[in-house]
């Protein structure tokens, strides 16, 4: 069964389609997603890489790629994923967030960024499914992101996956290269520290959204995440789908140990 929603790690750029070693149990578990979870009648992406003032969402019924990453072979500059959007989606999405109080806004020219390119082409190669890139809302707020998420939920009764592209430990300065298996202490504890508020049956749901709300205390918070917009989207899953979730992803990029997890 489709879950409700899903934080998905999407790795450094266009690596995992360049298949980089750093990079490999990351792109095995992408490749593993449709055969696990199955097919969705439409998507929403929450991507790390798009920030706004006020939630957008894309509203072309046939984006392009938006190329937001630099210094890559050309190859990567010439990617396709010709996914459609879905104006049915957007209305759907304006009409939840307007009864909830979220002045949504809508962009008919930004196309698809990484953060839902690079891992769909690899999770649902063929294209088919129509998809909506949803942004994060400037300032980064972490309980307004999961209470966006709270807004979306009822989107899921209908089929549709809201899908977190981020990364749990996002330290450009601190990643290895070509998957070093040497422990870094502060990036364990983070990832112990998320595992536990996200999947531990000891929290009331409280407790768990509370700790949520203060991810910044806990331990190797700024260490993992100098700046959260790659922590965000689970948030915003958090919201969609609620109570205990269960960790799809346990590995490495680069090095760093990283996590999925799925709710519903």
């Amino acid at each position: 069964m489709t879950p409700r929603s899903l934080y998905i790690p999407h790795g450094g750029g266009p690596m995992p389609l360049l298949g980089d070693p750093g990079h490999a149990e990351l792109i095995a578990y992408l490749k593993e997603v449709e055969p696990t979870i199955g097919r969705p009648k439409s998507i929403v992406v929450v991507s790390a890489h798009w920030e706004a003032p006020s939630p957008t969402v894309t509203a072309s019924s046939d984006p392009g790629l938006l190329f937001d990453y630099y210094g890559f072979p050309p190859e990567t500059y010439e990617f396709s994923y010709p996914a459609p959007g879905s104006i049915e989606l957007v209305e759907r999405l304006a009409s939840v967030a307007d009864e909830a109080g979220f002045d949504l806004r809508l962009d008919h020219e930004r196309g698809f960024d990484h953060g839902m390119f690079v891992p769909l082409m690899l999770m649902y190669p063929d294209a088919t499914i129509p998809v909506v890139q949803l942004s994060l809302i400037s300032g980064l707020d972490p309980v307004l992101h999961i209470e966006l998420g709270r807004v979306l939920r009822p989107l899921t009764d209908d089929g549709v996956l809201v899908l977190g592209s981020g990364l749990s430990f996002h330290n450009m300065g601190e990643f290895g290269l070509g998957g070093s298996e040497l422990v870094d202490e502060e990036n364990e504890a983070f990832d112990a520290w998320l595992e536990r508020t996200c999947t531990s049956h000891e929290l009331s749901e409280a407790d768990r959204s509370a700790s949520l709300a203060a991810w910044i205390d806990a331990p190797g918070a700024r260490y993992n995440h100098p700046r959260e917009e790659h922590l965000l989207p689970l948030h915003v899953c958090y919201g969609v789908g609620g109570g205990l979730a269960t960790r799809s992803f346990d590995g490495r990029v680069l090095g760093k140990r990283v996590a999925g997890y799925q709710w519903g």
